[in-house]
């Protein structure tokens, strides 16, 4: 669960590298429950990782909604 937490600027730096913008995902899991316009299987395209590790996503159904490291589970997909 989120509970502020704080990531190095190497962190997000890495994080940036390991998923540059228009890195293609597809959603495994969210953490919170209450996002029922997205499910398993939804794909999205990275836009932005902040500085807070929150993943920003245009999804392919017109959601557009952030994901939260290590909260939220996708994969890369090609």
């Amino acid at each position: 669960m989120y509970y502020n937490r704080v990531y190095t600027n190497a962190f997000i730096r890495r994080l940036r590298e390991k998923y540059p913008e228009g890195t293609r995902i597809e959603l495994i899991s969210l953490y919170d429950p209450c996002r029922a316009d997205l499910v398993f299987g939804d794909q999205g395209t990275i836009m932005h990782i902040d500085n807070n590790a929150n993943i920003s996503v245009t999804w392919d159904n017109g959601c557009f909604c952030n994901l939260i490291y290590d909260d939220d589970v996708f994969r890369v997909i090609d």
